[in-house]
């Protein structure tokens, strides 16, 4: 029996040591890829540098209002694509990726200065006054997807004076975009280090993700899935996604729904099973003055999977926003 106690232990401890000390064998290098942004993205966007990070762009039309897309978690410019030239018949529309997405710059630690990280919520704001700034844009019309929602959010309360009105689609304005245990088992050095495999799951299960933000299954062709797995052939994605993930919601923002003082449409699809579609009305109720239009058989993605129905929400309100009959 002792003899058996002593193996157990010796096992344990054995364990033990790999948990604490395995981690730091594994390789920091991220995802192998060939492949360069420029590589990959569309002849018709464009790079623009925004203090020191290159971000991937796409613009049609021209003149006032500007209307600047921020997409989801997951996504990129690609998931506008439906909608982009309707919306372009009322003015200039810039549709750019958010660090961490699609083609633009993925920046690791020791390239960034303290204080300074890209992928933080509470950044977001300051890169899109920033990008404004190059492209020479005083005020803009933000439409916000989930994630891209609770962005154009943080930049109107942080600079109401260069957001002229909001569309909101399906935001993720409640609750936590990083979980708080995420953020402190981050801290811990073996778990930091073993984050980004940890993410690589979502090669696979990223799938998944996509079929559960439709309602209408049929429309995610193998076109879709391609595209919205094309910037994983970037080298060092996963740790790139991994530092979103531990800081994306330092910033909460739903208690201040009230202090939004522009004009404000929020949609949703009826059955959205990534942002509860009643969060979406709820947003509309604590946000003084807001528009809410719900979408029927309709998910998480109005834009890509109702993008007709979408328009008819959003083309009167940007056509009221001009004064146009």
């Amino acid at each position: 029996m002792k003899k058996a106690l002593k193996v157990l232990a010796y096992v344990l401890w054995g364990l033990l040591l790999v948990l604490l000390v395995g981690p730091f064998f594994l390789p920091v290098s991220g995802a192998p890829g060939t492949a360069a942004p420029q590589d990959l993205a569309e002849e018709n966007g464009s790079f623009v540098e925004v203090g020191d990070l290159t971000v991937y762009t796409e613009q049609m039309g021209d003149g006032e209002p500007n209307i600047i897309l921020l997409h989801g978690y997951g996504a990129s410019v690609y998931s506008w694509r439906g909608v982009m030239p309707a919306l372009a018949e009322y003015g200039a529309v810039i549709a750019y990726d958010r660090p961490a997405f699609g083609f633009t710059e993925r920046p690791l630690p020791d390239e960034w200065a303290e204080g300074d990280n890209p992928y933080r919520g509470s950044h977001q704001p300051d890169l899109l006054v920033g990008l404004m700034d190059e492209m020479g844009i005083e005020e803009a019309v933000l439409v916000g997807h989930s994630a891209g929602g609770r962005a154009a959010v943080l930049t109107a309360l942080t600079y109401p004076e260069r957001v002229s009105a909001l569309v909101l689609v399906d935001p993720a304005v409640y609750g936590e975009m990083s979980p708080g245990w995420l953020q402190v088992m981050s801290a811990i050095p073996q778990v930091d280090r073993l984050g980004p495999y940890l993410v690589r799951s979502i090669q696979d299960r990223g799938v998944e993700i996509i079929y559960r933000a439709w309602h209408d299954k049929s429309l995610v062709t193998d076109e879709v899935v391609t595209a919205y797995k094309e910037p994983l052939n970037l080298a060092s994605w996963d740790r790139a996604l991994w530092e979103y993930s531990k800081v994306a919601g330092d910033t909460a923002v739903g208690h201040r729904l009230g202090e939004l003082n522009m004009p404000v449409l929020v949609v949703t699809g009826d059955d959205d099973r990534v942002v509860p579609t009643e969060e979406s009305v709820q947003a509309a109720e604590d946000i003084p003055g807001a528009q809410l239009a719900v979408f029927p058989e309709c998910g998480h993605v109005p834009n890509e999977e109702c993008p007709q129905a979408f328009l008819e929400a959003v083309e009167p309100f940007l056509a009221e926003l001009l004064d146009m009959p």
